[in-house]
């Protein structure tokens, strides 16, 4: 049975609070949006909160965090990497946290608690959005356990929620 949910516009000043606070954790400038004319739009449901800009589910929110989809093409491009290796990415997409002996590489810079997107060796496709557990430096001198906790991945409530828009 589908998942019900429930389409509203949001209010200049809520979008502004939102894409403000979004900018600040993610490190974009999404302040641009707001002074397009731009449509924002939430979607509210089981699975969770997903905001619309012009229709495209952008931003999502987990509790009072707001987060990136990985639909979002600019994220996505802006933010580092994670490689894994093909056997680690049944894990990645069940919500498993990317541990040290799946990652092959690491591109660009990161401090602990950034966001970055955990992307598959062979296709550099988005699997996952995570949080990861250390800086640069120290994440390549890791040799096992947990490396990036998993926050978004494909298959997901939020994900599934995005393919129904």
């Amino acid at each position: 049975m589908p998942e019900k949910h429930r389409r509203y516009s949001l209010k200049e000043k809520e979008a502004k609070a939102l894409l403000a606070k979004a900018s600040e954790r993610l490190g974009l400038d999404l302040i641009q949006f707001s002074k397009s004319k731009a449509s924002f739009e939430i979607v509210e449901s089981d699975s969770g909160e997903v905001f619309l800009i012009n229709g495209k589910p952008f931003l999502f929110k987990a509790g009072d965090d707001v987060f990136p989809t990985l639909v979002f093409d600019q994220f996505l491009d802006s933010a580092p990497h994670v490689v894994v290796d093909m056997g680690a990415i049944p894990y990645v997409c069940k919500g498993a946290n990317v541990m040290a002996p799946g990652i092959r590489r690491f591109d660009g810079n990161f401090r602990k608690g950034s966001l970055v997107v955990i992307v598959d060796e062979k296709h550099g496709k988005a699997l996952a959005l995570g949080e990861i557990l250390y800086d640069s430096e120290e994440a390549k001198n890791v040799k096992q356990g947990p490396v990036v906790r998993n926050i978004h991945f494909v298959s997901d409530k939020i994900w599934n929620l995005i393919k129904t828009l």
